[in-house]
């Protein structure tokens, strides 16, 4: 893939429209004041089909497991690109509204598909996939971040009837406001040492007795992605919401199963970022005149100009790989994928941060935007795996016999 086709201009020029009518008026509010951003993505979810088209795909993989011998129609080989293309063009300006209805749909609801029972499956998910309700995928703690599993305090402790659950988790994205919520903990073993205990999940509702959901943090960025803490003390579950069935379903192996996941679209966003930012800064340079002339006919500029485009070819042909290598049904390495997650967020991060430069005094005030952008740049080199993270898991990949 070298290009956007045809039909994905069409998508993309459908989803820009919206976006420019739907949520560019709402950006202060959604940033700024606090605006819970779920009403306008369920707008977005309906306005595209995407609720159906979860809707269909849910009922085709129940209808499987109901029926193992019975093929039906895959979700394998539909267009990469048609999920990526939202993500670039909402996160042009608004890059925490992808990440709530990602968490949400994406970890939360592919979650419990993914290593759910059935019952849990029909009991909990379309709900999330549709976005009717929101969800809050849950595993760091405190004093846990890289090392989600080795400083990890949460516990489940098998009782009468079920487990009580206790711990403290944070930077939760959705928490404040999740009906839905995958907590991840450490099964209470005696005799156990913590490093050695399984690592569990169950599948909480809001209001339960016990669990305490935080306002929502005041941040650098992403303000349209409300991210809180969730406090559980003694919270009993039934057998029935732990994740899977059993103790030995979900592990650390489900948990980094859907960091994989959380990491695709990073890219993309990264994309929409400097897009947006290349895009404003190339109209000030044209615009804005000091000392006779538009600064654009500085050398200097025209030197940051020509890098920021080079880092948005770059991160296209990248996402335009991953598009094709999808296509495929090609999996891409650990050291590729850390890869693009790496480069991607050190460039939208460079990129903004000559925005905002090129902007000068402007571009430290809100109204011009690109300070928005450098702001939310920075979460990328953060969650889903941090740079320092990222270089690990490419030089291992690399040095792996």
């Amino acid at each position: 893939m070298i290009q956007w086709s045809e039909t994905h201009q069409s998508v993309r020029d459908m989803v820009r429209d919206f976006v420019e009518k739907e949520i560019v008026p709402h950006l202060d509010d959604l940033e700024y004041e606090g605006l819970p951003p779920y009403d306008i993505l369920r707008k977005f979810v309906k306005t595209f089909g995407l609720d159906e088209m979860a809707r269909a795909s849910f009922e085709r993989r129940i209808a499987e497991a109901n029926n193992p011998d019975k093929k039906s129609e895959s979700d394998s080989g539909r267009d990469a690109a048609l999920s990526l293309i939202p993500t670039i063009e909402i996160s042009r300006h608004a890059q925490g509204l992808v990440t709530a209805m990602g968490v949400s749909m994406g970890l939360t609801g592919g979650a419990i598909m993914s290593k759910g029972t059935l019952e849990q499956k029909k009991r909990w998910a379309l709900p999330l996939l549709t976005l009717e309700k929101v969800g809050a995928w849950a595993i760091t703690e405190p004093n846990s971040g890289s090392d989600a599993f080795g400083q990890m305090k949460s516990t489940a402790k098998r009782v009468d009837g079920g487990y009580r659950l206790n711990g403290n988790k944070t930077f939760i994205t959705n928490g404040p406001y999740a009906d839905t919520i995958v907590f991840i903990c450490k099964l209470d073993e005696e005799g156990v040492p913590a490093e050695q205990r399984k690592i569990v999940s169950f599948v909480l509702d809001s209001g339960m007795e016990g669990l305490e959901q935080s306002k929502p943090f005041h941040k650098m960025g992403i303000g349209s992605s409300p991210t809180g803490e969730l406090f559980l003390q003694d919270v009993f579950v039934e057998d029935d919401r732990l994740l899977g069935g059993n103790v030995n379903s979900y592990g650390r192996g489900g948990a980094k199963a859907t960091f994989a996941q959380e990491r695709a679209g990073i890219a993309a966003m990264a994309l929409g970022i400097v897009e947006r930012a290349l895009e404003l800064s190339v109209e000030y340079a044209k615009e804005r005149k000091q000392f006779g002339q538009a600064i654009g006919e500085f050398q200097l500029i025209q030197l940051k100009l020509a890098n920021m485009e080079v880092a948005r070819v770059n991160i296209q042909n990248m996402v335009f790989r991953y598009i094709e290598m999808s296509q495929q049904g090609l999996p891409m390495s650990m050291a590729e994928a850390s890869s693009m997650k790496l480069y991607a967020a050190q460039a939208a991060m460079d990129v903004t941060t000559q925005a905002v430069q090129i902007f000068g005094g402007n571009g430290y005030m809100r109204e011009y935007r690109v300070e928005q952008l450098m702001r939310d740049a920075k979460i990328l080199q953060i969650y889903g795996g941090t740079d320092e993270m990222q270089v690990l898991a490419i030089a291992k990949d690399l040095l792996r016999d």
